[in-house]
């Protein structure tokens, strides 16, 4: 049966008390805030940070002037004053004090992917990724694809919509979106489990693949399994789901209603982006479009010169002809073993650890220790890694360096040319870093600043 989908019009915004929980550093909450002034909204933005740490985002809301800001922390009014919250979706809702209090009071919480999914003007031109490695990347393939004019045969050419755990909000752009426009949508767990009650999923819906993650919010891999099957649980006749490898077993119990199911086999034709993985990827991204009148063949061919996504595998440097790839968005023990994989065994020097998430560490030590030549650790999780990888018998060579800087300058001391430097923790950055943008960033600095110093050597 079919569930309507209720849309967050101008009429029942205009007038509406909305508090934004959590402008963020990056702008999360920019675009719904300038979302709800649009619609009439009075608009308060709360966040823990101050204005200095704020500005960024505050920047890009100088020329709105009815937007009223509570920084520095919350004031627990706001929220009992409140008719509707917008909640960052990494805030636990279950177990925030602010949030209850605005549940008490009658105010409604949703979410930035809530107002978006509600207004988009055609779930059927939507095409929505999660899973717990790939996601960005097969995103950014159908995204790349769809986005060629060949695979658009209409008179007017389609455009495609690129957003929610990628790209930034969709928000501010949703006035512009036409009926036949594509929108692809990456959804994290977070997102899918705060639009479950909405009755939202997308057309065409890519599961890449599922292990545990997240455990220290979802507690438990059946929780996070079923935060997950939230994008297809409210699929109607005709729309297709698309899994990779060995994803079915594990969603079996949410696929009763399903009538397309389709599970890909990795694709052989050529891809710029290194490992099985990404072929993969590949595989789902063709599988998708072709659910959206794309031949296989010209997204095959589409795909050929598809860069790749920064922070994935993403070779940034080359010192002493030693490769160095940056793959700090690898925050799963399983998107290391991935990309520990892309590369000739025992020719990768691996840089390990981070924040402790809750994640099973086990199984990315004993591959790392099979598979590579040297573990260089850091962060919270890295003593432990390199105490574990000592104990394996004839394992790779294995150092707690503590921070980055140190993993990089003893990684580089002990590879030999042709061999690889690869940043792919395993872990969150949220220990020594911001983000894992800000990681790989460090990390493609510190190689570079490397490279240029033996050019600067071998040119005097």
């Amino acid at each position: 049966m079919a569930i309507r989908v209720e849309s967050s019009s101008e009429d029942n915004l205009s007038g509406q008390r909305v508090v934004v929980m959590g402008l963020g550093r990056f702008g999360g909450g920019v675009g719904a805030v300038r979302y709800l002034v649009r619609r009439g909204a009075q608009v308060l933005v709360t966040d823990t940070l101050g204005a200095e740490r704020l500005s960024h985002s505050l920047r890009k809301l100088e020329d709105l002037d009815d937007v009223e800001y509570r920084l520095d922390g919350h004031d627990i009014r706001d929220f009992t004053d409140a008719d509707m919250v917008v909640v960052n979706p990494a805030v636990d809702r279950r177990k925030n004090h602010f949030l209850r209090a605005a549940r008490t009071t009658g105010a409604r919480l949703t979410s930035e992917i809530e107002l978006l999914v509600c207004a988009l003007p055609n779930r059927d031109r939507t095409i929505a990724v999660t899973g717990t490695a790939g996601k960005s990347t097969v995103t950014a393939m159908i995204s790349h694809v769809l986005g060629r004019p060949e695979a658009n045969q209409a008179p007017e050419p389609a455009r495609v919509w690129m957003g929610g755990n990628i790209g930034g909000s969709l928000l501010g752009q949703i006035d512009a979106m036409a009926q036949m426009d594509w929108v692809v949508l990456e959804l994290s767990s977070f997102m899918l489990e705060s639009i479950a009650d909405v009755g939202f999923s997308p057309r065409v819906a890519i599961v890449t693949n599922l292990a545990p993650n997240h455990l220290d919010r979802h507690v438990t891999f059946d929780a996070y399994i079923q935060a997950k099957r939230v994008i297809l649980c409210h699929q109607q006749a005709g729309d297709v789901v698309v899994f990779g490898p060995d994803v079915a077993q594990v969603m079996d119990a949410g696929l009763g209603h399903l009538d397309q199911v389709e599970v890909v086999t990795p694709l052989l034709g050529p891809l710029r982006l290194p490992g099985h993985h990404n072929r993969i990827n590949g595989s789902l991204a063709i599988a998708a479009v072709g659910h959206c009148a794309v031949e296989s063949h010209f997204a095959s061919a589409a795909l050929e010169d598809f860069p790749g996504l920064p922070h994935r595998t993403q070779q940034v440097a080359n010192v002493a002809a030693v490769r160095c790839y940056n793959d700090s968005k690898s925050t799963t023990p399983e998107s290391a073993c991935l990309a520990i994989d892309a590369f000739d065994a025992r020719s990768v020097h691996v840089i390990l650890g981070g924040y402790d998430k809750g994640s099973d560490l086990r199984k990315l030590i004993l591959h790392a220790a099979r598979r590579c030549r040297g573990i260089y650790t850091i962060g919270d999780t890295g003593q432990a890694i390199t105490a574990a990888v000592a104990a394996e018998p004839g394992g790779a060579h294995a150092i707690h360096c503590g921070n980055l800087q140190c993993a990089v300058r003893k990684a580089l001391r002990h590879a030999r040319a042709g061999e690889v430097l690869l940043l792919s923790p395993g872990c969150a950055s949220w220990d020594q870093f911001e983000n894992y943008e800000q990681r790989g960033n460090m990390f493609t600095e510190l190689v570079r600043s490397h490279a240029d110093a033996i050019s600067l050597r071998e040119g005097a």
